[in-house]
Parts: C-alpha cells; sequence; structure tokens
C-alpha cells in the first residue's frame, strides 16, 4: 500500500502539529497501522461519501480523510471533524 499525501494535507498536517507536538507520532502510528491492517479497530475506519473516500481517527478528535485506488491511498485531509467533512 503506498501512502500519497496530497499538498492540501500536508499544509493541514504542518498547521496541526505547530500547536500540538505528540500529533506527529499519533499520526505516524495510525498511517502505519492502516499499511498493515486496515482493520484496526482504533483507526474507527468507515466509508464517506463518494465511491473510495473513507475516515480514520487519529484521536477523538482529528481524522484523516482518504481515498483507495488500487494499492494507493491518497492522504486528502486531515483535521477536526468540522473541518475535515
Amino acid at each position: 500500500m503506498n501512502l500519497v499525501p496530497s499538498a492540501h494535507f500536508i499544509r493541514d498536517l504542518h498547521k496541526l502539529e505547530r500547536g500540538n507536538s505528540r500529533l506527529k507520532e499519533a499520526v505516524r502510528k495510525k498511517l502505519y497501522q492502516l499499511r498493515i491492517n486496515p482493520a484496526y479497530p482504533s483507526l474507527r475506519l468507515h466509508k464517506i461519501k463518494g465511491e473510495n473516500t473513507y475516515s480514520l481517527s487519529v484521536t477523538m478528535g482529528i481524522r484523516i480523510i482518504f481515498s483507495r485506488l488500487g494499492d494507493d491511498v491518497y492522504l486528502l485531509r486531515i483535521g477536526s471533524h468540522e473541518e475535515v467533512y
């Protein structure tokens, strides 16, 4: 599985990391879990709008929105529920 971050995702991530030093490690851990086992319970992975768009939880307040196309995972957004939905 290849993780492909969008420019918007990278911008969102840098903005979030400035306010929370532990978030970087939490994001790294969740993306590792996604690559190893997308069904891992703590990801709380679920399908959202569109055909191949999904959400996973980094923390109770932070979500990652991504889409899948074959073996590629396109990281679209990261932020609070209100920011990414």
